[in-house]
């Protein structure tokens, strides 16, 4: 149980419905249009006898994620329902991930699915948005495979789902609207968060460092920040709203501040977001190495209330594979960040990314990873094979390593992260640490979930009013990769 989804930010939207245009400006430009939708979909929720239901599914990053808030919200004030029932749902709405080739694949699957919903009930709505869409590859496929599908947008004008849907409902033919930019950052929109208590807050847009195997700069643009000024207060109103926790998100929250005319990075913005009354907890991700200062360090080690959590992405420990990664460090480097991090602040945990399998990685390359591994210890980490992505350089590479050789490093990789994270976390048993209590446990009956300061999650005895709140709790018997504890 995450508590009931709410609306925040809700609009009036009445004073909308009188205009005979749409604004220019936005997001003023939104509310009209999700005014007219408001109608239409009042409309036919007369004529069905019912409300409208909106299945919402979300794949990939915390930024996809709060893009989907983002859309549940309009679609919540436009009439919509939110449902967990995709076969019966009048609109589906999918916002996709591209990292990986097989979420691409798990998509198409899907829709091969939605044709057969859509046979039976023609008047279904189904839209496609998020990182996918961004590939022009995949919309060509679209247009050509899969014609029932009404609403296809991108990764930079998710803030126009009620535009787009107003379109499709007055012109009753496929909207495809795909930006190759960024044009602006808009804001002040209703969101439906999946957590009362907590919740995304975007800082910046986009990345700047081209990783050789990466599509993300591809799909989501260039960095673009928002303003201190902006981000303060959309967390002071989260807080207002009873948010106790904020997740700062970013594709590198290390570059936050460069290209505003405002003299900001990260870290000072850590200290302003700390100094928030009310909230009391603070994280963010990601963080890119090359851009890791000592001032943002020294950040994390002064605001307590900052979470005991670094995510630094490794991908390789081979100085070979890292320079054709584009990575923009190497292996002395990101062993000294480390070092620094744990030197700071002793009960910091640091946690990872690494690919297996980069073209080009020889067994040399893949023991110069497994140095790191052993060095830095890692408190957990997600272990990918690498996947080719087209329209990275890295798809190009012509030495592309065997799918045998990268399983058994895969596993052998896997095998060891697991061990040192289970080690590192195991370390903490006996300790009374607090925990914020996000559920109701899924296995365990009369159980909560709480997540510690470092991450790591613990199961102890509770009730549905513990939901939210942040309790002390004895870490009684490790499990590896979480606790069993109970309240004190």
């Amino acid at each position: 149980m995450k508590g009931e989804p709410e609306l925040f930010n809700e609009i009036d939207l009445d004073k909308y419905e009188s205009l005979k245009e749409a604004p220019e400006n936005e997001p003023e430009r939104q509310y009209y249009y999700m005014a007219k939708c408001r109608e239409l979909i009042g409309l036919i929720e007369k004529k069905k006898g019912r409300k409208l239901t909106v299945y919402n599914l979300v794949v990939g990053c915390q930024m996809n994620a709060k893009d989907s808030e983002k859309i549940q919200g309009i679609l919540t004030q436009i009439g919509f329902e939110k449902t967990d029932a995709e076969e019966t749902a009048d609109m589906v709405i999918y916002n996709t991930c591209t990292v990986r080739e097989n979420a691409n694949l798990k998509v198409y699957g899907r829709l091969g699915y939605l044709n057969s919903l859509k046979r039976e009930r023609p008047d279904m709505l189904i839209a496609m948005c998020g990182c996918m869409m961004q590939e022009k590859h995949v919309v060509d496929t679209i247009k050509e495979k899969y014609r029932f599908v009404d609403i296809v947008f991108g990764t930079y004008n998710i803030y126009k789902t009620a535009e787009l849907l107003y379109l499709r409902l007055t012109g009753g033919n496929m909207v495809i609207d795909i930006w190759n930019e960024n044009k602006g950052i808009v804001e002040e929109l209703p969101a439906v968060r999946e957590y009362p208590f907590k919740s995304g807050v975007n800082i910046m847009y986009g990345c700047n460092n081209f990783c050789t195997y990466c599509i993300v700069p591809y799909v989501r643009g260039r960095e673009k920040s928002r303003t201190s000024a902006d981000i303060i207060d959309e967390i002071k109103k989260l807080v207002k709203d009873g948010v106790r926790e904020v997740m700062l998100l970013g594709q590198n929250v290390n570059s936050y501040g460069k290209g505003l005319e405002e003299d900001i990075t990260f870290a000072k913005l850590l200290y302003m977001v700390n100094d928030i009354e009310g909230l009391e907890r603070i994280r963010f991700m990601t963080s890119h190495p090359k851009d890791l200062s000592d001032d943002l360090i020294y950040a994390i080690r002064d605001c307590k209330k900052v979470c005991r959590h670094f995510h630094l992405p490794l991908q390789s420990g081979s100085d070979t594979v890292l320079k054709r990664m584009n990575r923009h460090y190497d292996q002395e480097r990101y062993l000294g960040l480390v070092k620094k991090l744990r030197d700071t602040i002793p009960d910091i945990a640091i946690t990872t990314d690494i690919i297996v399998g980069f073209p080009g990685e020889t067994d040399e390359d893949f023991e110069e990873t497994m140095k790191v591994v052993e060095e830095a210890r890692f408190d957990g980490a997600f272990t990918f094979i690498y996947s080719k992505r087209t329209g990275t350089p890295a798809a190009s590479y012509p030495d592309q390593v065997s799918a045998d050789i990268v399983k058994k490093r895969f596993d052998r990789l896997l095998s060891r992260v697991q061990a040192i994270a289970s080690e590192r976390i195991s370390a903490h048993q006996s300790k009374v640490m607090e925990a914020m209590v996000e559920g109701m446990d899924d296995h365990l009956e009369g159980y909560v979930t709480g997540r510690l300061s470092n991450n790591v999650m613990v199961h102890f005895p509770g009730d549905g009013s513990l939901i939210g709140k942040i309790v002390p709790v004895m870490l009684k018997e490790s499990k590896g990769f979480y606790y069993i504890g109970e309240m004190v």
